[in-house]
């Protein structure tokens, strides 16, 4: 074992902190800090069966539930593997039982190996710190929805053959409705999507991110692909 783990709080040295991401589709995701280990930062958030509700920017690590509230275990497997955002993420199924076909099926399904019983903090962060040297690949280089393209190494976002200009904070948020085409967004939505609930920020916050993309977007000549739905939030109409 490798823990005890604590929470050591903000990294204070110069190095850059690399983000890990760790999904787990059991309610234990949405309770468990982040915190910061070396030069890594481990950013715990829930697995829902439509995918990560935030920006994945870093390696993948998720924690499936043989069986979900929604989904079967073997599904969500398969819809990660389906994913571009998860396709290389290292998947660990959780089983209830140590029984031999469900773990075949597991692999089969795309999980990387399993674990048995209840998950808690130290068996999720003990497997993880094992195998981080296993670095996997992560996260597509690159995002293309028609004209509209996103190169998230040289943080640049195109239409067409125009720059669409924008400030860090935008593209984040462009490269995120660009990763949920065609969803009604929440305004909660984009600031959890984003990483930006803490401190707590003012929703109406949302509506600037918004007009400042989409003058951003209209100066490149996309037009206005962000719907606003009334009282609901925004949708990103892929071309």
């Amino acid at each position: 074992m490798l823990g005890p783990w604590v929470n050591k709080g903000p990294n204070k040295g110069t190095a850059a902190v690399e983000v890990v991401n760790i999904f787990l589709t059991g309610k234990l995701g949405e309770t468990l800090e982040d915190f910061e280990h070396g030069n890594a930062r481990f950013e715990f958030a829930r697995l829902w069966s439509s995918g990560p509700k935030r920006l994945v920017e870093g390696p993948v690590w998720a924690f499936v539930d043989w069986v979900m509230d929604d989904l079967a275990g073997l599904e969500m497997c398969r819809r990660l593997r389906a994913d571009p955002r998860t396709a290389d993420a290292h998947i660990t199924m959780v089983l209830e039982n140590d029984d031999a076909e469900d773990r075949r099926r597991a692999l089969k399904a795309g999980a990387d190996d399993y674990v048995v019983g209840t998950l808690d903090r130290t068996i999720v962060l003990d497997r993880v710190l094992a195998l981080q040297s296993k670095h996997q690949k992560y996260s597509a280089d690159r995002i293309q929805l028609g004209p509209l393209q996103i190169d998230m190494a040289a943080l640049r976002a195109t239409w067409g053959d125009a720059l669409i200009d924008l400030r860090p904070n935008e593209f984040r948020l462009l490269r995120f409705f660009a990763e949920n085409p065609n969803q009604v967004l929440s305004r909660e939505d984009l600031i959890t999507g984003l990483g930006k609930q803490e401190p707590p920020m003012d929703e109406r916050t949302v509506d600037v991110w918004i007009g400042r993309l989409r003058s951003a977007l209209k100066v490149a000549g996309a037009g206005n692909p962000l719907r606003t739905v009334r009282s609901l939030g925004y949708v990103f109409d892929a071309p």
